[in-house]
């Protein structure tokens, strides 16, 4: 999704979404509020904000003090939902179909940073091994991204 999309998707969630000088941190959430640092490119912002999104909707209380494991679990599952949120295995299919042939384009196809990519795709590799099946397509995480309609 892109920034604009995900500001609407947090405003229909009763979200308010403010980009500011943030230091020493890049999005925050307290209840309804989501502060987002402004100083950021489009395409980290709507990483940023995807992970925000992600805390909504899978964090239980106050995270901040990341010594704790339990702390740390939610923030990877708030990772964990941002990267499926904004990428997906339905997103590296339609940057196939949409020509994407590099790591790049397929960030830029899918508006986000391609540190973001990469751990999304590290993520896919630990989830599903080398490679997996969707849709009639092989996506391979192994030795690289690559991408194939499968065999019929």
């Amino acid at each position: 999704m892109t920034y604009e999309e995900l500001l609407q998707e947090s405003l229909e969630q009763n979200l308010i979404v403010k980009e500011m000088d943030l230091p020493g941190y890049k999005g925050r959430i307290y209840k309804n509020r989501v502060a987002i640092r402004k100083n950021m490119t489009t395409a980290e912002k709507s990483c940023v904000l995807a992970e925000e999104l992600g805390h909504h909707h899978t964090t239980v209380g106050n995270i901040l003090d990341q010594t704790d494991v339990s702390n740390c679990k939610q923030e990877h599952l708030a990772r964990l939902w941002a990267y499926n949120k904004q990428i997906g295995l339905s997103g590296i299919i339609q940057g196939y179909r949409a020509h994407c042939r590099s790591r790049y384009d397929l960030a830029e196809y899918l508006e986000v940073s391609e540190d973001f990519l990469q751990e999304a795709l590290e993520y896919y590799r630990e989830k599903y091994g080398v490679y997996t099946e969707l849709d009639g397509y092989v996506i391979y995480f192994e030795p690289c991204l690559i991408v194939m309609e499968a065999l019929r």
